[in-house]
């Protein structure tokens, strides 16, 4: 309730909150002295507990101090004066400069009261300065977009930190150790490079792309499975950014012929460090560098954050407790295989079992379990792995990958002699990959009396909570699509819209999952020789929902769109 004649010792813009009816008075004590003890500014302490919109404290304030309200969203940042201002007083004083006038700059606050902000950006300047008032999650987005386009552009990276970032290569034995360049340490440069990687991991971002071409260079963040633009770093440095990438994964930077792979650790403070798995490909017009971050914290998001239906879960768990048999998982390359089957490592992983893994390499650290690198060059396959586990009596075994018929015979071997092996596999879903194994070559009997789980997985965007709208579509479009008559009585359906919280309309992923338990009608089918059109009858009698089903069951749910179910699975 409202209080006419608060006694509140804090500034003007929490009485006129309360005089409005939009705090407590209480509320608005706590929240003082909470943001003073976190200094933090008071209005970006109400916005981020949602104590108070930012909207409403922008229109009280506007309408008690007489300040402009302004809408910064519609401006185009970079034609913004935010170069004129240091990047630390920006920070400090939670003000972002917008333009200049003649002798006037005009700067945007979400306090009114932040006069002392003004005042200090006047001093900085020597220019007249005027406050705007602005909401405070669009300011903080501004702030953010105009201190990483300073960042970018290499000009003045003001952040000494950069400098002096622990990164190390994880491969000790490879070439490129006695590289002295001082074109390569230039400062920019590394400072440069230091950069991307920390906005990566601060988006989080899977993937980095650096991509020489004819006219320009650029750098791109794959984030939630969709790439994006981050910057346009000069032509002219692709070759030294690049070069000193191949010195931080230790390849051989005289080497520009063929493709090269390495490994970055950087660690972010003395208990948080992030790996880059890094591949360059000669192009064109240079070498094309990609860095796979590798999270070690995904694989402990526990089962139910995955995005599988109970049924399906069920099924998971029932195939990962057995004693032995296989359990694949397919898709392409960033679906979430690793994830999937590090999530169930993670809950088979104690003192009782003795988990070995091989990969092309090891994407998550656990402890508890016998990770191993592959090292082709010194004979370490996948095959001679896998033998070398069998020796050392394990009872659940991971192959990162069942690439050739070695490795596939040795796997099913070991899946018919007392072990749970698990592995993943490149096809389109998991009909499919009953044949492809029978087309490596393995015998069918073998594969029917071996596999007992297949998943075939995607990833969706999933929309985002704050944002999303109802759509309105026509019900013939509806079940052209797939939906049933069933379906559409409850029916409704969500479209992106884009906000300050997300991109473009989502925020995070989540798993779309065909989950096929080989039963011994499909095993016959195998043993006879049928095809992956079979298997597929077959397991839709059987009540297994096919991957296109699962998506429309999250579109359903409201948890993505149709949109992304059609960019991901599309019949």
């Amino acid at each position: 309730m409202a209080t006419t004649n608060p006694t509140l010792n804090v500034g003007g813009l929490a009485r006129r909150l309360i005089m409005d009816g939009l705090l407590e008075e209480s509320v608005a004590e706590d929240a003082y002295e909470a943001s003073l003890e976190k200094k933090q500014p008071f209005v970006s302490y109400l916005v981020e507990n949602k104590i108070l919109s930012g909207h409403d404290i922008a229109w009280s304030g506007s309408q008690e101090f007489g300040v402009a309200l302004f809408d910064i969203q519609s401006m185009d940042m970079e034609a913004s004066a935010y170069k004129l201002v240091d990047e630390k007083l920006i920070r400090q004083n939670n003000a972002l400069p917008l333009f200049k006038r003649g002798n006037r700059l005009y700067v945007a606050v979400s306090d009114p009261t932040n006069l002392g902000a003004i005042d200090e950006i006047k001093f900085n300047t020597g220019i007249n300065t005027e406050a705007v008032l602005v909401e405070d999650e669009p300011l903080q987005k501004a702030i953010e977009l105009a201190l990483e386009a300073m960042d970018t552009t290499m000009s003045e990276l003001m952040d000494a930190d950069l400098d002096n970032l622990d990164i190390t290569s994880e491969d000790e034995n490879s070439a490129g150790e006695d590289i002295d360049s001082a074109e390569i340490s230039d400062t920019p440069v590394v400072r440069f490079v230091n950069k991307v990687l920390l906005d990566a991991i601060n988006r989080g971002a899977s993937d980095i792309h650096l991509e020489p071409y004819e006219k320009y260079f650029r750098v791109r963040f794959r984030h939630d499975g969709v790439l994006h633009e981050i910057a346009t770093p000069p032509l002219a440095l692709a070759m030294r950014i690049v070069a000193r990438l191949k010195v931080m994964s230790r390849m051989d930077i005289a080497e520009r012929r063929v493709p090269q792979d390495g490994r970055i650790k950087m660690n972010l403070s003395r208990n948080r460090a992030i790996d880059f798995r890094v591949n360059t490909c000669p192009t064109l017009y240079g070498e094309k560098v990609v860095l796979r971050i590798l999270d070690p914290t995904s694989a402990q998001l526990g089962i139910d954050a995955l995005g599988y239906e109970e049924d399906q879960k069920k099924l998971f768990l029932e195939a990962i407790n057995k004693p032995y048999g296989m359990v694949l998982v397919t898709g392409p390359t960033g679906s979430g295989k690793t994830v999937s089957l590090y999530t169930g490592l993670n809950l088979l992983n104690s003192s009782d079992r003795n988990i070995s893994t091989c990969e092309d390499p090891v994407e998550i650290n656990m402890a508890g379990i016998n990770q191993v690198n592959m090292n082709p060059k010194a004979g370490l396959t996948f095959a001679e792995a896998l033998r070398a586990f069998l020796r050392q009596d394990p009872d659940i075994i991971m192959i990162g990958e069942v690439r050739d018929l070695e490795t596939a015979e040795i796997a099913v071997k070991a899946a018919q002699t007392g072990h749970l092996v698990l592995s993943t596999l490149h096809t389109n879903d998991a009909p499919q990959t009953l044949t492809r194994l029978a087309n490596m070559g393995v015998p069918p009997f073998n594969i029917a009396s071996a596999v007992h789980l297949i998943i075939a997985q995607r990833l969706a965007r999933r929309l985002c909570n704050d944002c999303k709208t109802v759509l309105e579509v026509p019900r013939d479009a509806l079940l052209e699509e797939g939906f049933t008559e069933d379906d559409l009585d409850d029916l409704r359906l969500y479209g992106p819209v884009g906000c300050d919280k997300c991109t473009s309309g989502y925020k995070g992923r989540v798993g779309i999952y065909q989950v096929m338990p080989v039963s011994e009608e499909m095993g016959r089918i195998i043993m006879e020789h049928g095809n992956s059109i079979q298997l597929a009858d077959q397991a839709a009698i059987e009540g297994i929902a096919d991957l296109r089903k699962s998506g429309l069951r999250k579109v359903k749910s409201g948890l993505t769109s149709l949109e992304e179910i059609n960019r991901v699975t599309k019949d």
